[in-house]
């Protein structure tokens, strides 16, 4: 069994969440590839997300075997870190036979992800443990260790219970395993809002709130299906501010370099993490609102505190 796949056999909770470093081709194949063919071999489902050269590189090196293996762009499917756990590991886990292990390789974090996008990144990698404690998944998350700066591999140690070090040495547990402070620790305040509309919104007020969310995006460019998502999501937002925030909230509209971003803020506390990050009870009704902006959104930032909620999210024009 190679050092990637050895933490299936002694953690004891039937999840396993290792982290992969890596400082070159060699051994992100080395670390990747026969954790892939030894989960086929056992008649496991295998899933790799990572970003599209190194997703050529994978399937490349598995040959015939690539057939066998659902293959994602994780630059694509996961370019909001908040629909990666429902739209991309949950959806494959989910899919698969009641009682058969799944295995999935997902790299989340690459050089190219912006100052932005990071903090979701982090607090994503530290609400997998939560999103699949108890089930028999095992989630491989490779990160390059030559690019990638000194704070998030730190950050990497602190959402990985298991560790793989680049190199042959053997994986281990972590340290500094912390995922919970990690999430804390992200739930930072949004940097301040610029000159944008603004709006005051309350229940009789929800269908004006649509009209100047789209009237001020098609003024700031976005057309089409985009323009109809940021409707989506300013509509989904200001409606959950008005059942579970307090009855009302403040809506902002603005063009920020390449994004019109889409922000809603109200009185109410966000207790649940993972809230817009799993797929919602199929017995429970709600619970779709914050998923469905994440699903739709190019990044989506959430920020709780006492004073109330702010969700922040982009969309590409």
């Amino acid at each position: 069994m190679s050092a990637a796949a050895e933490p299936v056999g002694t953690a004891p909770d039937p999840f396993v969440h290792p982290a992969l470093f890596y400082r070159d081709e060699r051994e992100y194949l080395d670390g990747t590839v026969p954790f892939v063919r030894e989960g086929l071999a056992a008649g496991e489902p295998v899933a790799v997300a990572v970003p599209g050269d190194r997703l050529r590189l994978i399937r490349d090196a598995l040959g015939d075997d690539a057939r066998t293996v659902r293959l994602l762009d994780m630059r694509e499917a996961g370019r909001n870190p908040g629909r990666i756990i429902p739209g991309v590991l949950r959806a494959f886990a989910d899919a698969q036979p009641a009682g058969r292990r799944v295995r999935i390789v997902g790299e989340p974090i690459w050089a190219g992800r912006s100052a932005a996008e990071y903090p979701a990144c982090a607090q994503h990698e530290a609400l997998i443990n939560t999103a699949f404690r108890g089930r028999a998944v095992t989630i491989l998350c490779p990160y390059d260790a030559g690019s990638l700066s000194e704070p998030v591999l730190a950050d990497a140690h602190a959402t990985h219970p298991v560790v793989i070090p680049a190199g042959s040495a053997p994986a281990h547990g972590s340290a500094a395993y912390a995922p919970d402070a990690v999430v804390a620790r992200y739930n930072e305040p949004l940097p301040p809002v610029p000159d944008a509309m603004t709006f005051p919104f309350a229940a009789e007020s929800l269908t004006r709130a649509r009209h100047l969310a789209t009237d001020e995006g098609r003024r700031l460019g976005l057309t089409g299906v985009t323009l109809e998502d940021l409707a989506l999501a300013a509509t989904e937002l200001t409606t959950n501010s008005v059942v579970h925030g307090g009855g009302s909230g403040v809506l902002r509209v603005w063009g920020e370099g390449g994004h019109v971003l889409c922000e809603v803020r109200d009185r109410g506390r966000l207790t649940d993490p993972l809230a817009g990050r799993r797929p919602p009870a199929r017995e429970r009704p709600g619970g779709r609102g914050l998923l469905l902006v994440n699903l739709i959104a190019d990044l989506v930032r959430t920020h709780t505190g006492d004073e109330g909620t702010t969700v922040r999210c982009w969309f590409a024009r």
